[in-house]
């Protein structure tokens, strides 16, 4: 049976139908709360301990995310950690306060982690999983944080390279499938399609499958032209997100909305809310998503629309 979310994205035939007539499939917002590298120093409203973490989750889920992007951070708030336990307790903290919400884990890494640790993020139960595709350019600057933070005591350039083997890719993919945790296929440029299609020909993906495009400086070109290739590269049975890095988050994110797709927000992948001006909050960006939605017409999916849309289970994780 054709599902009713999903279709060829390239057939321009097709979408003039499903858009001339309201078909368009309701909107999944997935909040990305914090990342593993900007924190307070850029700007103070970014959450980094778990408390903050889920009281941010909570708003954002008010304000219309049905999924939660989580990234756990060291006991000095400055950088990323890959302990299982740390994650668990956030996923906790969220779960207590949102009981629906699509609860996701990263699976990223610094450029000098051990590869192994990945693996080990998924002990903490996640839902869903962010699993790269490939290899990526990491060039950023890691700025000084004054007392009371702590963590980093000058600035730090990074030049590094992802180096991301697809038997690192598979053995995370192969380790999310046996636990029954849903991989968010990250794809910053047309190249990383390949690697989807070898673990669908391994079997190592379930059906439908979630693409989170991946575009800004370093990665797709964050313009029409761009998303056009890369939402033309979404593999059959499959669904797309879109994250604009930066500045580019609200065009990029306009444009999935406009294609059918779907979009992440939030302060791992901006931390404006215009050109200036600082995002006072996650929910800030969500409410501005949600708005800009229902004016194009575009239904906001519900933690449990959500979930059956991507093909998880209607009874939330519990911790």
């Amino acid at each position: 049976m054709e599902s009713p979310y999903m279709w060829n994205y390239a057939d321009q035939y097709e979408y003039c139908r499903r858009s001339q007539t309201g078909q368009m499939p309701p909107l999944i917002i997935t909040c990305a709360i914090t990342g593993g590298g900007a924190g307070k120093e850029i700007n103070p409203n970014i959450p980094e301990f778990a408390e903050e973490q889920a009281k941010s989750t909570l708003e954002a889920y008010k304000a219309g995310a049905a999924s939660v992007h989580i990234h756990a951070r060291d006991e000095t708030g400055a950088v990323t950690s890959t302990d299982p336990e740390r994650f668990r307790v956030i996923n906790k903290k969220v779960r207590e306060m949102c009981p629906d919400i699509i609860i996701g884990n990263t699976t990223g890494l610094s450029p000098w982690e051990p590869r192994d640790n990945a693996v080990k993020i998924l002990e903490a139960g996640p839902e869903m999983c962010s699993l790269n595709c490939g290899p990526m350019h990491a060039y950023y600057l890691s700025k000084k944080r004054e007392a009371p933070l702590r963590g980093r005591d000058k600035d730090v350039q990074r030049d590094d390279i992802m180096v991301i083997p697809y038997s690192d890719v598979e053995r995370i993919a192969t380790a999310a499938l046996a636990k029954g945790i849903k991989p968010e296929m990250e794809l910053y440029n047309p190249s990383h399609f390949w690697n989807v299609q070898r673990l669908i020909g391994k079997n190592l993906l379930k059906k439908p499958y979630w693409m989170q495009i991946i575009m800004g400086p370093g990665f797709e070109f964050p313009t029409i032209q761009g998303m056009a290739h890369m939402v033309e590269c979404v593999p059959a049975d499959a669904m797309f997100s879109v994250i604009g890095v930066g500045s580019h988050q609200l065009t990029l994110a306009v444009m999935s909305i406009i294609l059918g797709g779907h979009v992440r927000v939030g302060f791992e992948d901006n931390i404006y809310y215009k050109k200036g001006e600082m995002a006072k909050s996650n929910a800030q960006l969500v409410e501005r998503i949600v708005r800009i939605a229902k004016e194009l017409g575009r239904e906001i999916a519900t933690p449990a629309k959500a979930r059956e849309m991507i093909g998880l289970s209607q009874t939330p994780s519990k911790y």
